[in-house]
């Protein structure tokens, strides 16, 4: 009978771990010292981990050009938040490949020295940022929840968990993180046109939005700085043009023969953006290198 019941258990500890090791386990911290950003991720057994980035791009503040104002807006939020003064959460909104992700990235760079870490969450992970937060929350570094083309659609898990972090939960906001999220949407979620027909007019002409569109806007608001980006003229394309040709090397007189052809690019793919001059720069120098 002892050797059946001990059977018994040691069958019984095996089954418990084989549970155990599916179940959700808590968020641990990642080894802090194995890169300055981080991708949260999530296991196909449901456990979320923090996965170092190992390779991060090059991209300094001086090689994003035409967006002074919002690069000015953006520094300076930053460089608050890691000298410990009060910060905003930010929203960038707009045009696509305006250097909105650009000017992020080159923010982590140039602060990363003094403490500057960045986390990368994806929409659908954004119920576990909470969990997120708590982990970081003890650290002395400032850390950016980083939430690239966000947006969502409606009823996604996610809209109300970040509405919480930014503004709104019971918790206190934690003073070593931020959120910077970009979107080509100002408002995060699709509007219809269905949707102005909740506005509602007082007699003095009065303009009262929906309890639809309300809902639609109060996530946008919890953000406290709103910078926009907008579409390239000829010129600023041109001129962005010959910041990435310059910063692959390309003398001055190439650059200035390539503006034609730099025309073409981006006549030929519908848009001058600066990722389409970026892209444009680095055909042009490996053609004419090689």
């Amino acid at each position: 009978m002892n050797e059946k019941f001990e059977r018994l258990l040691e069958q019984a500890g095996q089954l418990l771990e084989r549970i155990e090791a599916v179940l959700p386990q808590p968020l641990s911290a990642p080894d802090w010292g194995a890169s300055v950003a981080f991708r949260y991720r999530k296991r196909s057994s449901g456990h979320g981990v923090l996965e170092p980035v190992r390779h991060i791009g090059p991209i300094r503040l001086g090689d994003l050009k035409e967006i002074e104002p919002q690069k000015e807006k953006i520094q300076r939020n930053t460089l608050q938040f890691v000298q410990g003064h009060a910060a905003n959460n930010v929203l960038l909104t707009g045009a696509r490949g305006t250097g909105k992700s650009s000017l992020i990235k080159a923010c982590l760079n140039e602060y990363a020295p003094q403490g500057l870490r960045l986390l990368e969450v994806d929409k659908a992970d954004l119920v576990d940022l909470p969990d997120i937060v708590d982990v970081v929350a003890g650290r002395e570094e400032k850390f950016i929840v980083y939430c690239d083309d966000l947006s969502f659609e409606e009823g996604e898990a996610g809209y109300k968990a970040l509405k919480s972090i930014l503004d709104g939960s019971v918790a206190a906001a934690t003073p070593n993180v931020l959120v910077y999220a970009t979107s080509n949407r100002r408002h995060l979620l699709p509007e219809y046109m269905k949707e102005n027909l909740t506005y509602t007019h007082t007699e003095d002409g009065e303009v009262h939005p929906g309890e639809v569109v309300e809902e639609k806007i109060s996530l946008s608001e919890r953000f406290g700085l709103w910078v926009s980006f907008y579409p390239f003229s000829q010129d600023e394309y041109l001129a962005i043009t010959a910041q990435w040709l310059s910063h692959f090397g390309v003398d001055a007189a190439a650059i200035a023969a390539a503006r034609p052809e730099a025309l073409v690019w981006a006549l030929e793919r519908g848009s001058r953006s600066g990722r389409v001059a970026y892209q444009f720069a680095r055909d042009y120098a490996g053609r004419h290198h090689a």
